[in-house]
Parts: C-alpha cells; structure tokens; sequence
C-alpha cells in the first residue's frame, strides 16, 4: 500500500476538488476584477469602507527567518509585497475552500504574504490526492499555516520518510498527519531523521506510535527535558526510562507543568521519586483538579494509595476504595483480599 502511494505522489496530477465558487463581490474598475451578479462584500481586515480596496503596508515586509529543522522555502521571485490584484486573488481562492482568512491575516500575515497561488493549488492537489477532505485540509492550514507556502518537491520526501522509515503504514498516514500537521513542513535531514535516531537509541520501540514526536528538536526540547530530571536527581537511566515508559511526557512544559507537579510531590505529599520512575504518568493528570484533592481528601482519611491507585481510578472507585478502607476492618498483609479491598500503605493501617 505505502508502495502504491509513493507512486500515485510521484505522478501527481491535478485533481479535481469540489469547492465551491469563490464569493463574488464587485471592486472599483481600477482593480480590474470582474463584478459578479451576486455581490457579497468581503471585509478583510485592511478593507476601506470609502474605496472597497485592501491597502498594503506601505512597507515590504522583512523576510520570516525559518528554523533549520524546517525545510527551507523556496527563493521567491518577487522581494516584496504581491500586488493587491494577485493578494486578492489568493484571498478569494482561500476563502472559496472555506479557511477563515480574517484569522490568517490578522495572526499569520507574513505567511500569506509569501505564498503564491500556483504553489496553494499544487500542495492541496497533493493533499486531496492523498485523500484528504477539505474539512481536514483546513484542520492542516488552521494548525500549520506554513503549509501554504510549502510545495509537493518538499512535502513529498516527508511522506517518503514517514513510511519507509518511520515505518508508518499507509492506513495510518492520514491519521498520523491530521495529528501533526507540523511534520510537512519539517526538515527530513535536519529534524525528522535525527530524532527518529535518538528515539531509538533511548530505547522506544515502535516510534510509528508516536510520531508527534518527530517534528521537535533533539537538541532544543528532547534532551533538554531528560537533563531536567537528571538535576533534580535522577540517574540517567532512571530519567530516560520514564520518557520511554511514557514518552508524552516530551511535550510537557518544564516550567508550568513538569516543575509545579513536581514541588508538590515532593514538598507536600512527602513521596519517594522513586515512585514517578514506575509512575510517570502523574505529570499528565492536574495538579488543581485531580492530584490535590485526592492527596487532600486521602491525609483527611489517614491513607496512602499507591500513585496509579490515587490518580488512575475514577472518582466513583475512589470514592469506594475509601470507604472501603474506612468504614470495614482491614484484612491482614498476609489476607489474600488485602491487595484487592484495601490497596494502602502498612504504616496507615492497623492490623
């Protein structure tokens, strides 16, 4: 199947997509744009209300400077802003695929500006060839606006990588992008391929699983985050076990997730670090919604759970665990039924 893909990328073609006209709307003659017979005026951001013309900044723009690990964009032909004549073209043509241009202009302008139209058209006929719906190619653009600029001869190598690779079968590409966008506009030799490597050399298996991980920057996110938890006292090989027993915890934000969750275990519920190697899924649960009240609720009871017994069960099996262990007598260690009617600590029971 990936075969067939990379072959059907490979001989592109326009494909046909039903979108539906652009919204037409009557300009002044000086725009030279054909006035259509159902009128509908569109207010972009920079729209006159006197003239009904989209005014420019006076100024070019300075070129966005991209990171290494993206893929470079391709010269442009022209240094400065697109005439308004083709920059309206561009938001017709957008808008007539049903993306919402007030927010591309107001939140990523200089990525519209340096867009051209041939080259829009050429990457959705690339994504609807993959099978992508329209509402989906939205999803993309919505997510990773830099996708506009990028073309097939950049996305296509992506593709390449993620299935030959990355090991990603074919069923699962559209599924693996919907949920990164980011990765078609990342560098193969400078970002993909280097952290496809250092995952592996951690010891992940099976990185088609998280492949979300790939488009981040070894040097800038991964390792960084591994050496976080080696300062505050993990060995090396305690550290980079839990990013593989739970590599998810590579997204989250040193200093307003991993560090607040962090104090708290340490300062306030008084437990062994020790814990969070077996248990590093404790940084993926709140700190105000989940682990407060049920550590709070659990020193009011005088019991200790387990982390996975604390924060995993529902609200419903918790509750019960607790009255289980409140409202009965305990069962000896050596009970049978221990483990399962009363899964606490021995110094917080009486036998």
């Amino acid at each position: 199947m990936e075969d067939t893909l990379l072959h059907s990328l490979s001989n592109l073609k326009p494909s046909p997509f039903s979108y539906p006209k652009p919204h037409s709307f009557s300009w002044h003659h000086h725009d030279h744009f054909p006035a259509l017979s159902r009128p509908r005026t569109l207010h972009f951001p920079t729209l006159s209300s006197k003239t009904n013309t989209i005014s420019l900044p006076p100024k070019p723009l300075k070129t966005q400077e991209i990171p290494s690990i993206y893929t470079p964009r391709p010269p442009q032909s022209r240094s400065h802003e697109p005439p308004n004549s083709e920059f309206q073209e561009i938001m017709l043509y957008l808008d007539s695929i049903g993306l919402d241009i007030f927010s591309l202009i107001n939140h990523h302008r200089p990525v519209v500006l340096s867009a051209s139209l041939p080259n829009i058209k050429s990457i959705i006929d690339l994504l609807t060839s993959m099978n992508f719906t329209p509402q989906e190619f939205r999803r993309i653009i919505s997510m990773c606006p830099e996708v506009l600029t990028s073309t097939p001869s950049t996305v296509t190598p992506v593709i390449t990588f993620l299935l030959r690779e990355a090991r990603v079968n074919g069923s699962d590409l559209k599924h693996v992008i919907n949920r990164r966008p980011r990765l078609l506009v990342s560098s193969v030799k400078y970002c993909l391929r280097p952290t496809l490597y250092f995952l592996q050399s951690i010891g992940l298996e099976e990185v088609k699983r998280h492949t979300y991980l790939l488009s981040c920057s070894v040097e800038t996110k991964l390792l960084p985050r591994i050496q976080y938890f080696e300062k505050i006292g993990f060995s090396y090989k305690d550290a980079v076990s839990m990013f593989r027993r739970f590599p998810q915890l590579f997204n989250y934000s040193i200093k307003n997730n991993i560090e607040p969750k962090l104090n708290y275990f340490v300062v306030e519920m008084g437990r062994d670090l020790k814990e969070l190697t077996e248990f590093p899924q404790y940084f993926s649960f709140s700190l105000e919604n989940r682990i407060k009240p049920r550590h709070q609720c659990c020193v009011e009871k005088g019991l200790c759970f387990p982390l996975h017994t604390l924060l995993r069960t529902s609200q419903e099996e918790f509750i019960s665990r607790i009255d289980v262990c409140c409202n009965s007598s305990v069962p000896l260690r050596s009970s049978p039924l221990y483990s399962v009617n009363c899964d606490v600590d021995s110094s917080t029971s009486t036998e």
